[in-house]
């Protein structure tokens, strides 16, 4: 099986990817942008990171970076698909992007491995890092389904959009590039995206108010 599948999307096209090595002073210009990019769509970053103890440049996880003041709840987003040069994840039909996801629970920075939020937190590390490695060889596009192994028999569940509240654009700098949301389902609310279209799964969760979280303790709405 697969360890990464893709239910939903067009042909892969191959793209020219960056391979030149960027200095200290290239990543931090461009860490200090995409923030205030981030920013101009989320609301204020949270001073704190959960940084990962290998990183992901070099086969490890994704930093998580937050932000609690965007919706109710907790906003989770990636910095490092992007290089310096804008290039990363194969482009898809609207361009390059970062991860974003939700969670209606608010930010907690227990040291408790089992608090509610830390659990859905670091779900979410293993969904944006399986993503994120994979975006660097497949084309991924909003409104795709996706399934993404867990280590359990049951893998998780998701629905891809363009992620762009009030028309507002994620950029970095004078470069466009969008924020792709990783929207966690249930597995039948997957299945009925995959029969009706992704569109017709967003709007159900819309009117009952679900969009963009991806907390599962509530009822699917198909």
């Amino acid at each position: 099986m697969s360890f990464f599948k893709k239910l939903f999307g067009g042909r892969n096209k191959e793209v020219e990817l960056s391979t030149r090595e960027f200095t200290e002073e290239e990543y931090n210009i461009d860490y200090e942008l995409k923030e205030q990019g981030l920013e101009s769509v989320l609301g204020k970053m949270h001073g704190i990171v959960g940084h990962a103890i290998i990183p992901f440049s070099i086969g490890g996880a994704v930093d998580m970076y937050y932000f609690k003041n965007h919706i109710k709840g907790t906003g989770f987003a990636t910095m490092e698909l992007l290089n310096p040069d804008g290039f990363g994840p194969k482009p898809n039909r609207i361009g390059t992007y970062e991860l974003v996801g939700f969670t209606k629970l608010a930010y907690n920075d227990s040291e408790e491995n089992e608090t509610e939020f830390n659990t859905i937190e670091r779900r979410f590390c293993g969904i944006f890092t399986t993503i994120g490695n994979y975006a660097s060889q497949a084309i991924l596009n909003p409104n795709e389904t996706i399934e993404v192994p867990n280590g359990t028999d049951e893998n998780n569940c998701l629905i891809l959009d363009n992620y762009r509240p009030d028309n507002k654009e994620f950029k970095i700098g004078e470069r466009n590039h969008h924020l792709l949301l990783c929207l966690e389902v249930f597995r039948s609310e997957m299945e009925f995206a995959r029969k009706n279209g992704s569109g017709k799964l967003i709007n159900l969760l819309k009117e009952k108010g679900f969009y963009p979280y991806s907390d599962l303790d509530r009822n699917s709405v198909v």
